[in-house]
């Protein structure tokens, strides 16, 4: 790996100094942990598996040093990023295209749900660093668009979902049309069996890395909880979008049916609301969120894995409509409000059939809650 002669500091980091500038105009402080320990390994060039949750900045981890890398006046792909969801890839992707502003390494994004077209044209056009989901980062490399012979890094970011979600063969797949000789590094939230052994065999010697999981914004992010009766759950969410001064709220459902339901009702009592799930095209995805993103939507309703990975600094209130179905979940999703520095609110419906799960959450988050009494309920 060749680094500009005067390097510049991100903490106690030596990093390049393009991407110490473009670091200074996003506002980043000091490295997080994940990134104080990941990098120095990646820059050395050795294989890595890091145990990190979404929101460590994981992404800036292994961004750092591939930007670094990476030769920009080679046209052919140098670092490929395998990633479960269409919106986590473009999610990395973005956040590299911020990170590499003034490196001027092109980036692009593969994923399914989309015609062919645009990501061959960006790949003929000379992309140095792919981001893409396996089944068509697969489809590319079967079509003759995507050449891996110059790839030089991969990563597997967010490795338990791309196992969960069922990607193993087609990850394994990926990973022997690869070059032998390359640094490959895991990233991921947990550390099942099944990741353990796609990191024993696919890395050499790897580091390890573990960064404990923060507890979900304990300082930033106020816990609610309202008991509400199942039947009376979109009256509860009309009374809290009035009481609380709200920016943008997101609202998470356990499936896209719900979703869906919950959208119709409150769209027909006239409030601005919009879904994110799986079932829409990419095209009403990233119309949905950019217009959460610049504010001209107010409440979004969503799923987990919708939501998974979304950095959007202005959500006011996190609303769990539908309880969560484990700590892990929850964390995730309050864990999208009180962020850059700013106050929060997560409120938490608990139905008549969930006062069970409900302790079971509580005692497993770790996290202080406060009961809000309805005026919907008051006598």
């Amino acid at each position: 790996m060749t680094l500009a002669p005067s390097l510049a500091r991100f903490g106690e980091l030596a990093i390049h100094p393009d991407i110490s500038r473009a670091i200074d105009d996003l506002g980043f402080m000091a490295p997080t942990p994940v990134q104080d320990q990941a990098i120095p390994i990646l820059q050395a060039g050795r294989d890595l598996f890091a145990q990190a949750q979404t929101g460590t900045g994981k992404t800036a981890a292994f961004a750092i040093p591939i930007l670094e890398r990476v030769d920009t006046g080679l046209r052919s792909p140098q670092a490929l990023i395998v990633v479960p969801t269409r919106e986590l890839a473009l999610q990395v992707t973005r956040e590299f295209g911020a990170l590499g502003k003034y490196r001027h390494a092109r980036e692009v994004a593969i994923y399914g749900g989309v015609p062919y077209g645009p990501q061959e044209r960006a790949l003929a056009r000379g992309a140095t660093i792919v981001v893409g989901t396996p089944g068509r980062l697969l489809d590319h490399i079967e079509r003759g668009q995507l050449d891996l012979a110059k790839v030089g890094v991969v990563i597997l970011d967010e490795a338990d979902r791309l196992l969960d979600m069922g990607f193993a063969p087609e990850v394994r797949r990926l990973l022997r049309k690869l070059p032998e000789k390359r640094q490959t590094a895991l990233f991921s939230a947990t550390l099942s069996r099944d990741v353990r052994e796609l990191a024993q065999r696919f890395t050499r010697n790897a580091a390890q890395v573990a960064i404990e999981p923060e507890r979900p914004n304990v300082d930033s992010v106020e816990q609610v909880y309202v008991e509400v009766l199942e039947h009376d759950k979109v009256r509860v969410l009309e009374e809290l979008l009035r009481r609380y001064e709200t920016d943008q709220v997101l609202v998470f459902r356990h499936t896209k049916r719900g979703v869906d339901d919950l959208v119709q009702k409150l769209v027909r009592r006239k409030h601005d609301v919009a879904a994110i799930h799986g079932d829409m095209t990419q095209r009403e995805r990233e119309r949905t969120m950019q217009r959460f993103r610049d504010g001209a939507l107010h409440v979004l309703i969503a799923t987990n894995v919708a939501a998974r990975g979304l950095h959007i600094e202005d959500i006011s209130h996190v609303v769990n409509y539908d309880l969560p179905e484990d700590a892990e979940v929850f964390t995730h999703r309050v864990g999208r409000t009180g962020r850059a520095g700013k106050l929060g609110v997560a409120v938490t419906f608990v139905g008549e059939w969930d006062f069970d799960a409900f302790d079971q959450l509580r005692a497993k988050a770790g996290v202080p809650f406060r009961r809000e009494v309805l005026e919907l309920y008051e006598r």
